[in-house]
């Protein structure tokens, strides 16, 4: 049975807290690269807000390689979601972005983030900057769905613990969702771009 489950645990981080928990999995675990990043989150607009979501398309270009992604279940400061996830080449993902606007998908939210991935006692960390904003990690492990999910996510949590990381509760993560919707994330309307707009402006 495949790993298709996503379990994650999430917080915030300081600069500087970024910078001292990228030394440490530096030194301790193991760095698995780089991760340059954007993507158009359609469904932040959709289902009463950001608490009620239960379902998450995406479409995401890293470093060059475009992906449909689909995430199904609730998801918080800690969550476990099944993952479908479609990649196509290099230089497509203005067609991608074409072809959800085709089917009506043709309004989101436009991120920009920066990742270093490293992998710790089995479980991958992502450090993420949002761009002149702010920091925050996701840690997370692919599981079968018919595994014990608490479990790896107790496991996730004590791990975060002994690394002095904050874990977010809910209301905090859906409060720090917000605030990048304001402050730095960008609103995307299809209608309102041009061709190759991807292409053009982040050269992807």
């Amino acid at each position: 049975m495949k790993k298709n489950v996503e379990v994650e645990i999430r917080g915030p981080l300081s600069k500087s807290e970024n910078c001292s928990l990228s030394k440490i999995l530096r030194s301790k675990g193991k760095f698995i690269g780089f991760k340059n990043r954007v993507l158009i989150d359609y469904t932040e607009l959709k289902n009463g807000g950001v608490e009620k979501r239960k379902e998450d398309i995406r479409l995401r270009v890293t470093n060059g390689i475009p992906e449909i992604i689909l995430k199904k279940g609730e998801w918080g400061g800690s969550d476990k979601r099944k993952e479908i996830s479609i990649k196509g080449k290099p230089g497509e993902f203005d067609t991608f972005v074409e072809l959800f606007g085709a089917l009506g998908l043709v309004k989101g939210v436009l991120c920009i983030r920066k990742i270093l991935v490293y992998k710790y006692r089995g479980i991958e960390f992502a450090l993420v900057e949002v761009p002149g904003h702010s920091y925050y990690y996701e840690a997370e492990k692919m599981a079968k769905s018919n595994v014990n999910h608490l479990k790896i996510t107790e496991q996730i949590k004590a791990i975060c613990k002994e690394l002095n990381l904050v874990i977010f509760e809910d209301k905090d993560f859906f409060k720090y969702i917000k605030r990048l919707n304001l402050e730095a994330n960008e609103k995307f309307d299809f209608a309102k771009v041009s061709n190759d707009y991807f292409k053009k402006r982040f050269g992807v």
